[in-house]
């Protein structure tokens, strides 16, 4: 696929990508608000805290599914068409969540939101690489997942505030509205004439499993992105537990955002030239900070400093990860970026919920403050294929 500009846009490609770091806002917000208003959808439908965790690991499967196959069927709709149905299939999901009266409909809402996000990530990180020369895609593409990063700051403690003065249903109707804001940025900042994708050939899925590089590089990106999901998914809990007020959770959420946006700006910036030695670099952190965070958890203060240092590295990965998944696509499977980009996007909901599962088996068997466990493990595991994705990737 070519990514480069293919004429000049009237409209700014600042704009551009700022219209789509708005909707990659609201995603963001929805796919984790489930992390900050989980307490209070246990209290209304009675589930256990592992059943509440599905919100977050169905939704991520269902993102997992829905990414390459919606790309793979509206590839030959023009870019901004699509965009703008996306955003409508997210408003109607979250709309959905909100008015659930029984967990299954609950559920049903956060699938229809979630197979928007996945098709959303891939036509969004592709449109944003192709408004900018290709000397500044990682940093386009750092831009839009800002959205999401901002999300994490602002959008999952404000939806938790909400949720615990009025309603956590009252929350997916802002994030609707929120969405709602999006789909017009859309409208008016993102122009008509984008270059289509390479049209998707069949067996683009078996060309991906053939190319060893392309492959291992999807594996990391589920692994590694998922290494702090064992404990994230469930932050809001263990906040609570360690006996931190609802003000204080948000201000702990809010203060776990900003370290997420650091993060990400960083690795965004640190990815571009050598993304393979900076990821492993990543995990290799991560792996430490989980066993401390495993020991020093149950400690109010040191198991916040904890939390926000964990932050810090949790989406430091993201860009590096996108960066290098398209790299090799663009290498070894040429007609299949699209695709690529689109399985990456699985990959990273397959880390969450790959993640979040594990972390709530964790917490219902073992106990709440051992589900760095999981992440450490996940963590070394990550390090190991990234060490091993570089012998490839250089042989």
């Amino acid at each position: 696929m070519d990514t480069t500009i293919v004429k000049e846009h009237k409209i700014s490609p600042t704009l551009t990508l700022l219209a789509l770091a708005v909707s990659a806002f609201a995603i963001g917000s929805t796919e984790f608000i489930s992390v900050g208003v989980m307490p209070l959808i246990i209290k209304t439908f009675h589930v256990s805290l592992a059943t509440a965790g599905l919100t977050v690991s169905v939704y991520a499967a269902s993102v997992m599914i829905g990414a390459p196959v919606f790309t793979s069927l509206t590839s030959r709709i023009p870019r901004k068409a699509l965009l703008l149905s996306i955003m409508i299939t997210f408003i109607i999901g979250n709309l959905i969540t909100a008015i659930a009266l029984i967990f299954p409909i609950l559920l049903a809402g956060r699938v229809v939101a979630a197979f928007a996000h996945g098709l959303f990530m891939s036509v969004a990180t592709v449109i944003a690489a192709s408004v900018v020369y290709p000397m500044k895609r990682v940093s386009a593409i750092a831009t839009m997942f800002t959205g999401l990063t901002v999300a994490t700051v602002t959008g999952v403690p404000l939806g938790t505030f909400i949720g615990q003065r009025a309603s956590w249903r009252i929350s997916f109707v802002v994030i609707a509205v929120i969405g709602l804001i999006g789909l017009i940025s859309n409208a008016i900042l993102v122009p008509k004439e984008l270059p289509m994708p390479a049209k998707i050939q069949r067996g683009s899925l078996m060309r991906m499993i053939k190319a060893p590089v392309v492959l291992l590089s999807l594996i990391v990106t589920a692994d590694g992105y998922g290494a702090s999901f064992p404990v994230y998914s469930y932050m809001t809990t263990i906040i609570a537990d360690q006996g931190w007020s609802d003000s204080a959770s948000v201000i702990i959420l809010i203060a776990y955002g900003l370290a997420v946006a650091v993060g990400n700006t960083v690795g965004g910036r640190v990815a571009n030239a050598k993304p393979l030695k900076v990821l492993m670099m990543m995990f290799a952190a991560m792996i430490p900070m989980m066993l401390l965070i495993l020991v020093g958890l149950q400690a109010q203060i040191f198991g916040l400093i904890l939390i926000l240092i964990m932050g810090l590295l949790a989406f430091m990965n993201v860009p590096g990860l996108q960066l290098f998944t398209m790299q090799a696509a663009e290498k070894y499977t040429p007609n299949d970026v699209q695709m690529a980009s689109a399985f990456n996007i699985a990959a990273f909901n397959l880390g969450i919920m790959i993640g979040s599962y594990v972390g709530g088996i964790v917490a219902d068997g073992a106990g709440l403050y051992l589900t760095p466990i999981a992440g450490s493990v996940m963590a070394a595991i990550a390090l190991g294929l990234t060490w091993l994705l570089s012998r490839l990737h250089t042989a």
